[in-house]
Protein backbone atom coordinates (compact mmCIF):
# COMPACT_ATOMS: atom_id res chain seq x y z
CA UNK A 1 0.00 0.00 0.00
CA UNK A 2 2.81 2.39 0.72
CA UNK A 3 4.15 1.61 -2.70
CA UNK A 4 1.28 2.40 -4.43
CA UNK A 5 0.80 5.91 -2.50
CA UNK A 6 3.69 6.41 -3.33
CA UNK A 7 3.38 5.51 -7.06
CA UNK A 8 0.21 7.79 -7.02
CA UNK A 9 2.07 10.89 -6.24
CA UNK A 10 5.16 10.34 -8.22
CA UNK A 11 3.41 9.14 -11.54
CA UNK A 12 1.37 11.43 -14.01
CA UNK A 13 -2.25 10.51 -13.58
CA UNK A 14 -2.32 8.70 -17.40
CA UNK A 15 -0.03 6.25 -16.18
CA UNK A 16 -1.65 5.33 -13.13
CA UNK A 17 -5.18 5.18 -15.55
CA UNK A 18 -3.48 3.11 -17.88
CA UNK A 19 -1.92 0.79 -15.04
CA UNK A 20 -5.43 0.16 -13.91
CA UNK A 21 -6.89 -0.57 -17.66
CA UNK A 22 -4.10 -2.87 -18.30
CA UNK A 23 -5.24 -4.74 -14.71
CA UNK A 24 -8.70 -4.84 -15.83
CA UNK A 25 -7.85 -5.85 -19.10
CA UNK A 26 -5.21 -9.00 -17.80
CA UNK A 27 -8.24 -9.71 -15.90
CA UNK A 28 -11.08 -10.09 -18.23
CA UNK A 29 -8.31 -12.12 -20.64
CA UNK A 30 -7.53 -14.80 -17.59
CA UNK A 31 -10.96 -15.46 -17.63
CA UNK A 32 -11.64 -15.49 -21.19
CA UNK A 33 -14.03 -12.41 -20.99
CA UNK A 34 -16.55 -14.03 -19.30
CA UNK A 35 -18.70 -10.69 -19.02
CA UNK A 36 -18.76 -10.03 -22.44
CA UNK A 37 -21.70 -10.77 -25.35
CA UNK A 38 -20.85 -13.87 -27.63
CA UNK A 39 -22.81 -15.77 -30.17
CA UNK A 40 -24.07 -19.00 -28.62
CA UNK A 41 -23.66 -21.96 -31.34
CA UNK A 42 -26.03 -24.46 -31.72
CA UNK A 43 -26.44 -27.00 -29.30
CA UNK A 44 -23.90 -25.19 -26.96
CA UNK A 45 -24.83 -26.07 -23.17
CA UNK A 46 -26.61 -23.25 -20.92
CA UNK A 47 -22.89 -22.14 -19.54
CA UNK A 48 -22.21 -21.49 -22.69
CA UNK A 49 -25.03 -18.86 -23.13
CA UNK A 50 -24.02 -15.37 -22.78
CA UNK A 51 -24.59 -14.41 -19.45
CA UNK A 52 -26.95 -11.06 -18.62
CA UNK A 53 -25.46 -8.62 -15.94
CA UNK A 54 -27.06 -5.41 -14.74
CA UNK A 55 -25.13 -3.19 -13.27
CA UNK A 56 -26.44 -1.23 -9.64
CA UNK A 57 -24.49 2.44 -9.15
CA UNK A 58 -25.23 5.55 -7.01
CA UNK A 59 -24.56 6.52 -3.45
CA UNK A 60 -27.05 5.43 -1.07
CA UNK A 61 -29.40 2.21 -1.92
CA UNK A 62 -26.75 -0.15 -3.93
CA UNK A 63 -26.67 -2.81 -1.95
CA UNK A 64 -30.44 -3.28 -1.07
CA UNK A 65 -31.27 -2.23 -4.47
CA UNK A 66 -28.90 -5.82 -5.96
CA UNK A 67 -30.47 -7.78 -2.95
CA UNK A 68 -34.23 -6.82 -3.81
CA UNK A 69 -33.38 -7.13 -7.33
CA UNK A 70 -31.72 -10.73 -7.32
CA UNK A 71 -34.96 -11.53 -5.05
CA UNK A 72 -37.27 -11.00 -7.46
CA UNK A 73 -35.23 -12.69 -11.04
CA UNK A 74 -34.87 -15.53 -8.43
CA UNK A 75 -38.66 -15.53 -7.50
CA UNK A 76 -38.93 -15.78 -11.32
CA UNK A 77 -37.27 -19.26 -11.51
CA UNK A 78 -34.22 -18.14 -12.99
CA UNK A 79 -30.33 -18.89 -11.73
CA UNK A 80 -29.04 -15.31 -10.33
CA UNK A 81 -25.57 -14.28 -9.14
CA UNK A 82 -24.81 -11.13 -7.27
CA UNK A 83 -22.52 -9.08 -6.06
CA UNK A 84 -22.33 -6.43 -3.15
CA UNK A 85 -20.75 -4.75 0.00
CA UNK A 86 -22.69 -7.23 1.95
CA UNK A 87 -21.99 -10.74 0.33
CA UNK A 88 -21.47 -12.80 -3.00
CA UNK A 89 -23.90 -15.31 -4.21
CA UNK A 90 -24.29 -17.58 -7.02
CA UNK A 91 -26.94 -20.25 -7.36
CA UNK A 92 -27.99 -19.66 -3.94
CA UNK A 93 -24.64 -20.47 -2.30
CA UNK A 94 -23.30 -17.31 -0.47
CA UNK A 95 -20.08 -15.96 0.98
CA UNK A 96 -19.44 -12.89 3.19
CA UNK A 97 -17.88 -9.89 1.66
CA UNK A 98 -14.76 -9.38 3.65
CA UNK A 99 -12.76 -7.77 0.94
CA UNK A 100 -13.09 -4.42 2.92
CA UNK A 101 -14.17 -3.12 -1.02
CA UNK A 102 -17.78 -2.45 -1.81
CA UNK A 103 -16.97 -3.57 -5.56
CA UNK A 104 -14.15 -5.81 -5.46
CA UNK A 105 -10.26 -5.53 -7.33
CA UNK A 106 -10.67 -6.85 -11.16
CA UNK A 107 -9.56 -10.22 -11.13
CA UNK A 108 -12.83 -11.01 -8.63
CA UNK A 109 -14.74 -9.26 -10.15
CA UNK A 110 -13.84 -11.44 -13.45
CA UNK A 111 -13.49 -14.61 -11.39
CA UNK A 112 -16.68 -13.79 -10.09
CA UNK A 113 -18.36 -13.35 -13.43
CA UNK A 114 -16.53 -16.86 -14.99
CA UNK A 115 -17.82 -18.47 -11.59
CA UNK A 116 -21.46 -17.70 -12.33
CA UNK A 117 -21.29 -18.64 -15.89
CA UNK A 118 -19.99 -21.97 -15.17
CA UNK A 119 -22.60 -22.79 -12.88
CA UNK A 120 -25.28 -21.61 -15.78
CA UNK A 121 -26.50 -18.57 -13.78
CA UNK A 122 -28.36 -16.53 -16.78
CA UNK A 123 -28.18 -13.24 -15.01
CA UNK A 124 -26.03 -11.46 -12.36
CA UNK A 125 -26.50 -7.91 -10.40
CA UNK A 126 -23.16 -6.05 -9.82
CA UNK A 127 -23.00 -3.56 -7.21
CA UNK A 128 -20.59 -0.81 -8.92
CA UNK A 129 -19.17 2.17 -7.44
CA UNK A 130 -17.51 5.40 -8.61
CA UNK A 131 -13.97 4.33 -7.18
CA UNK A 132 -14.30 0.98 -9.45
CA UNK A 133 -15.62 3.11 -12.74
CA UNK A 134 -12.38 5.30 -11.93
CA UNK A 135 -9.75 2.08 -11.55
CA UNK A 136 -11.94 0.37 -14.59
CA UNK A 137 -13.38 -2.78 -12.70
CA UNK A 138 -16.24 -2.51 -14.72
CA UNK A 139 -14.23 -2.73 -17.97
CA UNK A 140 -15.02 -5.80 -19.78
CA UNK A 141 -18.21 -6.37 -19.10
CA UNK A 142 -21.30 -6.03 -21.56
CA UNK A 143 -24.16 -4.44 -19.29
CA UNK A 144 -27.58 -5.15 -20.16
CA UNK A 145 -28.73 -2.53 -17.85
CA UNK A 146 -27.61 0.14 -15.37
CA UNK A 147 -29.39 1.56 -12.44
CA UNK A 148 -29.36 4.76 -10.87
CA UNK A 149 -30.03 5.41 -7.23
CA UNK A 150 -29.26 8.79 -6.36
CA UNK A 151 -26.51 10.82 -6.10
CA UNK A 152 -25.15 12.76 -3.67
CA UNK A 153 -21.83 14.36 -2.48
CA UNK A 154 -20.01 12.36 -0.05
CA UNK A 155 -17.09 9.55 -1.30
CA UNK A 156 -15.53 12.21 -2.91
CA UNK A 157 -12.61 12.70 -1.57
CA UNK A 158 -10.56 10.33 -4.16
CA UNK A 159 -12.22 12.16 -6.90
CA UNK A 160 -11.96 15.82 -5.98
CA UNK A 161 -14.77 17.45 -6.64
CA UNK A 162 -19.05 16.60 -7.33
CA UNK A 163 -18.46 16.82 -10.91
CA UNK A 164 -15.67 14.61 -11.35
CA UNK A 165 -17.64 12.03 -9.03
CA UNK A 166 -20.71 12.60 -11.00
CA UNK A 167 -18.60 11.92 -14.37
CA UNK A 168 -17.07 8.73 -12.55
CA UNK A 169 -20.47 6.76 -12.55
CA UNK A 170 -21.86 8.30 -15.51
CA UNK A 171 -19.02 6.49 -17.26
CA UNK A 172 -20.78 3.59 -16.27
CA UNK A 173 -24.16 4.84 -18.28
CA UNK A 174 -21.91 6.08 -21.30
CA UNK A 175 -20.33 2.45 -21.36
CA UNK A 176 -24.01 0.66 -21.31
CA UNK A 177 -26.31 1.14 -23.88
CA UNK A 178 -29.05 -0.95 -23.60
CA UNK A 179 -31.40 -0.27 -20.87
CA UNK A 180 -30.83 2.59 -18.66
CA UNK A 181 -33.20 2.96 -14.67
CA UNK A 182 -33.27 6.01 -13.84
CA UNK A 183 -34.31 7.79 -10.54
CA UNK A 184 -36.61 10.50 -11.41
CA UNK A 185 -36.58 12.38 -7.92
CA UNK A 186 -32.97 12.97 -7.86
CA UNK A 187 -31.82 16.24 -8.53
CA UNK A 188 -29.06 14.94 -10.66
CA UNK A 189 -31.28 13.04 -13.30
CA UNK A 190 -30.61 15.64 -16.38
CA UNK A 191 -26.90 14.67 -16.27
CA UNK A 192 -28.27 11.14 -16.66
CA UNK A 193 -30.44 11.73 -19.06
CA UNK A 194 -27.23 13.17 -21.48
CA UNK A 195 -26.69 9.28 -22.15
CA UNK A 196 -28.33 7.04 -25.22
CA UNK A 197 -29.78 4.13 -24.44
CA UNK A 198 -31.97 1.71 -26.07
CA UNK A 199 -34.42 1.61 -23.62
CA UNK A 200 -35.23 3.86 -20.69
CA UNK A 201 -36.96 3.67 -17.43
CA UNK A 202 -37.72 6.38 -14.63
CA UNK A 203 -39.53 5.64 -11.30
CA UNK A 204 -40.00 7.79 -8.30
CA UNK A 205 -42.32 8.96 -5.71
CA UNK A 206 -43.27 12.59 -7.53
CA UNK A 207 -45.42 10.95 -10.22
CA UNK A 208 -43.97 13.79 -13.05
CA UNK A 209 -42.96 12.83 -16.66
CA UNK A 210 -39.75 13.65 -18.08
CA UNK A 211 -38.98 13.61 -21.49
CA UNK A 212 -36.82 10.64 -23.23
CA UNK A 213 -37.99 8.31 -20.81
CA UNK A 214 -41.05 6.38 -22.54
CA UNK A 215 -41.49 3.69 -19.30
CA UNK A 216 -42.34 4.25 -15.65
CA UNK A 217 -42.51 3.38 -12.24
CA UNK A 218 -44.43 5.03 -9.62
CA UNK A 219 -45.33 4.20 -6.18
CA UNK A 220 -48.98 5.75 -5.65
CA UNK A 221 -51.17 5.72 -2.14
CA UNK A 222 -47.69 5.55 -0.28
CA UNK A 223 -48.11 5.06 3.51
CA UNK A 224 -45.20 4.99 6.02
CA UNK A 225 -45.20 3.34 9.64
CA UNK A 226 -43.26 2.45 12.07
CA UNK A 227 -43.45 -1.42 10.83
CA UNK A 228 -43.57 -0.77 7.21
CA UNK A 229 -44.53 0.99 4.60
CA UNK A 230 -47.36 0.39 1.38
CA UNK A 231 -47.64 2.02 -2.12
CA UNK A 232 -49.68 0.79 -5.29
CA UNK A 233 -48.09 0.59 -9.13
CA UNK A 234 -50.73 0.51 -11.54
CA UNK A 235 -53.29 -0.79 -8.98
CA UNK A 236 -51.09 -3.66 -7.63
CA UNK A 237 -49.96 -3.12 -3.81
CA UNK A 238 -46.55 -3.91 -2.31
CA UNK A 239 -45.60 -4.02 1.09
CA UNK A 240 -42.60 -3.49 2.74
CA UNK A 241 -40.87 -4.57 6.04
CA UNK A 242 -38.12 -2.13 5.32
CA UNK A 243 -38.74 1.09 7.05
CA UNK A 244 -38.55 4.97 5.18
CA UNK A 245 -39.44 6.23 2.08
CA UNK A 246 -35.69 5.79 0.90
CA UNK A 247 -36.78 2.09 0.65
CA UNK A 248 -39.76 2.47 -1.31
CA UNK A 249 -37.49 4.22 -3.95
CA UNK A 250 -34.87 1.51 -3.36
CA UNK A 251 -38.06 -1.01 -4.33
CA UNK A 252 -39.23 1.46 -7.46
CA UNK A 253 -35.51 1.09 -8.69
CA UNK A 254 -35.57 -2.90 -8.47
CA UNK A 255 -39.01 -3.24 -9.22
CA UNK A 256 -38.05 -1.04 -12.38
CA UNK A 257 -35.12 -3.04 -13.56
CA UNK A 258 -37.09 -6.45 -13.37
CA UNK A 259 -39.52 -5.05 -15.38
CA UNK A 260 -37.53 -3.99 -17.60
CA UNK A 261 -36.17 -7.60 -18.50
CA UNK A 262 -39.92 -8.75 -18.99
CA UNK A 263 -40.49 -9.46 -15.43
CA UNK A 264 -44.72 -8.95 -13.81
CA UNK A 265 -45.39 -6.84 -11.36
CA UNK A 266 -46.91 -9.89 -9.51
CA UNK A 267 -43.66 -11.68 -9.28
CA UNK A 268 -42.24 -8.59 -8.35
CA UNK A 269 -44.59 -8.69 -5.33
CA UNK A 270 -43.94 -11.94 -4.37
Amino acid sequence: YQIRAIAKKLLPGFLIDWYHFGLAWFAALTYHFPGQKMSRPSGASPTGFPIKVIAVTGTNGKSTVVEMLSRILEEEGLKVASLSSIRFKISGREEVNDKRMTMPGRSFVQGFLKRAKDQGCSHVVLEVTSEGIKQHRHEFIDFDAAVFTNLSPEHIESHGSFEKYSEAKGQLFKATESVHILNMDDDNIDFFLRFPAREKWGYGLKNISLPGIPHSVWAEGVEVSAIGSSFFINGVKFSLSLLGEFNIANALAAIAAAQSQGISLETCKK
